[in-house]
């Protein structure tokens, strides 16, 4: 095994060569056992960065990129693990095989195997969209990093116990699809003619702290659902607002801190700047840990469902008069020509695959009596908290692009309202009603883990 980074209780990075998992001991009866780690993902300059319309460059970097894995194993022994990736998403592809690879090295079926993007725009890209095309050494560096920082994680097992914080921040972001006058959704440009927002924002900043029996932090999780944009410096690579703030909580309180992105396919941060944005999440965040309460964990559980979407059969010259009405309404006439031409090549790419059906993952993990659920997608707030209200867990949350990438998934009525989340392209293509679909079936999963499926008590 390559020498990788890990962060254990005292924050501190150092070098582990030849780790071997010590999963094979047995937990003490009635103990719950965790371990965390990172590994730290190379990058280059001459790598394209993902998040933008069009190929961009970045020189140099800020924090890291990096898998943070953590491992959970409940008093019966059932472990899962939940990794962080710091890219913008990934493939099923790569994450099945890191999956697997995870499972045969440590035990843990991929029922209990989450593996989520935390969004950053300022990562190589791991996706081919928006006119470029995935950077496939990084990628699956990515995937063998993933498997790298849980090998690591069970190494680390030892006892631990679970406070819990439902903490909140509800001014870093908002609803971004925003209602102008002449009737568009807002996306980039001017938007001094605002109407209204056309949905909710979701304040909730969920904090689960795994703390030693000295008192000190192994792995601290945290889940908001704002999308991942914004560096403190100009045109560099980064884990924007959210990792670097997460990197910056290591350093000041010790163990291995993992952001989750939540439901935020429509919500942005339109006001702050990355360095403020950055202050009140960490202050948020910071604040949930020192107020957090004991929470046992009796059960570890997990259920991982495949279910079947499609590709929509879209209109060519509807679509391509909605990218042409915006773009050359709000946009400077070089950049509204790029962007056009960029999504009818998305389009000619997407036209043979109409109808075409994609298999894809839903998830649900118990630690206890919290739920956390596991979608394939940018995954509009309103169906996040839709998956809230229906679970019969009352600490559930949505953590997005896991597992896979299947593009903006909208509900229903954002298809009508249209704008760019909706759009034709390689960032959104499935048809009407996928959401919901997502919805049924993560709510199925988690009615099965409360009546006992998914392993353990």
């Amino acid at each position: 095994m390559r020498s990788i980074s890990i962060r254990g209780v005292t924050g501190v990075a150092f070098g582990l060569l030849g780790i071997a998992s010590l999963s094979g001991r047995p937990a003490v009866s009635g103990e719950l056992e965790v371990g965390a780690a990172s590994a730290i993902f190379e990058a280059t300059d001459d790598m394209v960065i993902g998040g933008s319309i069009g190929p961009g460059r970045a020189h140099g970097q800020e924090g890291d990129l990096r898998a943070s894995a953590v491992v959970i194993r409940g008093p019966d022994g059932r472990k899962a693990c939940l990794i962080a990736c710091d890219v913008l998403m990934l493939g099923r592809d790569i994450l099945d095989e890191s999956a697997r690879r995870i499972e045969e090295r440590l035990g843990i079926p991929t029922d209990r195997i989450l593996i989520n993007a935390t969004h950053t725009h300022s990562a190589p890209t791991t996706v081919t969209i928006h006119g470029y095309r995935r950077e496939e050494e990084f990628a699956r560096q990515v995937g063998e990093k993933a498997v790298e920082a849980a090998v690591a994680a069970d190494a680390r097992l030892a006892p631990a116990g679970l406070r819990f914080r439902l903490g909140e921040e509800s001014s870093v972001g908002q609803n971004s699809r925003l209602l102008l006058q002449d009737g568009a959704i807002y996306w980039v440009g001017p938007r001094d003619d605002v109407v209204r927002p056309t949905g909710p924002f979701d304040p909730e900043l969920p904090v689960l702290s795994f703390v030693r029996p000295d008192g000190t932090p192994e792995a601290v999780l945290f889940n908001h659902s704002t999308h991942t944009i914004g560096t403190l410096e100009p045109g560099v690579r980064s884990p924007s607002f959210y990792g670097l703030a997460a990197q910056q909580l290591e350093r000041e309180r010790g163990g291995t801190v993992l952001f989750f992105e939540g439901a935020s396919g429509s919500t942005h941060n339109l006001s702050l700047s990355a360095a403020e944005a950055l202050h009140r999440i960490k202050a948020a965040v910071s604040d949930a840990m020192d107020r957090s309460r004991p929470r046992p964990v009796d059960r570890v559980a997990g259920i991982r469902k495949e279910i079947t979407l499609r590709v929509r059969a879209f209109d060519e010259q509807a679509d391509d008069a909605a990218v042409v009405a915006y773009c050359t309404g709000r946009m400077p006439p070089e950049w509204a020509e790029k962007t056009i031409g960029i999504f009818r090549e998305m389009r000619r790419e997407l036209a043979p695959r109409k109808g075409e059906e994609l298999r894809t993952w839903v998830q649900a993990i118990v630690l206890g009596d919290i739920a956390l659920v596991g979608v394939p997608a940018e995954f509009f707030t309103t169906l996040g908290q839709e998956i809230k209200r229906l679970s019969p867990y009352r600490d559930t949350y949505v953590f997005e692009l896991a597992n896979d990438y299947v593009g903006y998934v909208p509900d229903e009525a954002a298809y009508d309202l249209g704008g760019y989340q909706v759009w034709t392209g390689l960032h959104s293509y499935l048809e009407r009603g996928s959401g919901e679909a997502i919805v049924s079936a993560a709510v199925d999963l988690l009615h099965r883990l409360r009546e006992g499926e998914g392993g353990g008590p």
